[in-house]
């Protein structure tokens, strides 16, 4: 069940929230530093994890934590390339990168059955890629999920989105 809403994300009250990254991303712009400053030790466990298990793009990574509704989820999929030199900047993303993360991000749902999910449009900002090709692998990858599935297609600081 994808829904797309406008809003702000971080604003959700869904269990998960989903954004893309590069393997050992500073996580300097966007929603990533946003989730960086509101989740510090998330951002210290994603450190360890890429340094110790040197994830690849299409990979994916989970965290669980407190926020503001209580328990919370942020996953992060690899979508683009990443350097591990001292101070690489992330690659850009590919499709192959988005559909391999996507893949285990589905099975992780399978899995892990978290209530509902909110995922950004993956890929479109630092990554470089356009909605008009990613929006159709969202769909193809997580639509057969039994849980909501709420895709900020449009940004609206500070909004909160209707979420069925």
């Amino acid at each position: 069940m994808i829904h797309e809403v406008s809003g702000d994300i971080l604003r959700s009250k869904a269990a998960v929230i989903v954004h893309g990254v590069a393997p050992n991303d500073p996580f300097h712009s966007g929603l990533a530093l946003q989730l960086r400053e509101r989740y510090p030790g998330m951002y210290k466990d994603f450190r360890h994890y890429c340094q110790t298990s040197h994830p690849k793009p299409g990979e994916m990574w989970a965290w669980a934590g407190v926020g503001e509704h209580g328990p919370i989820q942020i996953v992060a999929l690899m979508t683009q390339e990443g350097g591990y030199e001292h101070g690489a900047k992330p690659g850009h993303a590919s499709l192959s990168h988005v559909g391999h993360a996507l893949k285990a991000l589905h099975k992780w749902v399978e899995a892990e059955a978290p209530a509902s999910m909110a995922m950004s449009k993956l890929a479109t900002g630092v990554g470089g890629l356009n909605w008009k090709d990613v929006g159709p692998l969202i769909r193809q990858h997580l639509s057969g999920l039994k849980v909501p599935v709420y895709v900020y297609s449009t940004y609206r600081k500070d909004a909160q989105a209707i979420e069925a």
